[in-house]
């Protein structure tokens, strides 16, 4: 009797409690997502001190940044299907921006985000995590970092990024009311 030998699954899910099962898009995001930088997004509170007030107020960065690269990935998808031209190292590099985008905040999140240092934002202490990450990872965090900081030189892609700097509600609310509809039919 021949054995068939069977190729290890590479495919990793996560079980959000929002979105259910969210399939994690590639290799590269699995390897952030595993990282102590970003694992200690489990303790950062989403909504400040409003557990204290709202017991079951409990959402975390670590859920936020999930479900927001659940939705990039989503948006992407939408975006293609109407003939947008996203690369794959564009799409790749996009989801690992937006995965990281929120990796700099602090204890309590934006409730306590001046007390604790003022006059530096999450935003700047974020890029400097992602420059420590693209530092271990060998470079492969370059185009997320682009995206990132409005660097990234393809006009139709920048152009679209930069249209849409509030991308993350716009887009993320776009793909929720739609999948919440799709959901009731």
């Amino acid at each position: 009797m021949k054995m068939v030998s069977r190729k290890k699954s590479t495919l990793k899910i996560v079980n959000d409690p929002i979105y259910g099962f969210i399939k994690i898009p590639y290799e590269s995001v699995f390897q952030l997502i595993e990282h102590p930088f970003f694992q200690r997004l489990r303790r950062i509170r989403q909504l400040g001190m409003t557990h204290l007030v709202y017991p079951g107020a409990h959402h975390t960065r670590f859920h936020h940044a999930i479900g927001a690269m659940h939705l990039m990935t989503q948006a992407i998808d939408v975006l293609r299907s109407k003939g947008h031209i996203i690369l794959d190292q564009e799409a790749e590099a996009v989801t690992i921006a937006i995965l990281l985008h929120d990796i700099g905040h602090g204890p309590f999140s934006h409730a306590l985000e001046d007390s604790i240092v003022s006059s530096i934002k999450h935003e700047e202490i974020s890029a400097l995590f992602m420059d420590r990450l693209n530092q271990d990872m060998g470079g492969k965090l370059d185009l997320a970092l682009k995206i990132f900081r409005n660097e990234y030189g393809k006009n139709s892609f920048t152009s679209w990024y930069q249209a849409n700097s509030i991308w993350i509600g716009s887009i993320i609310l776009i793909v929720t009311v739609s999948s919440q509809e799709y959901r009731k039919a």
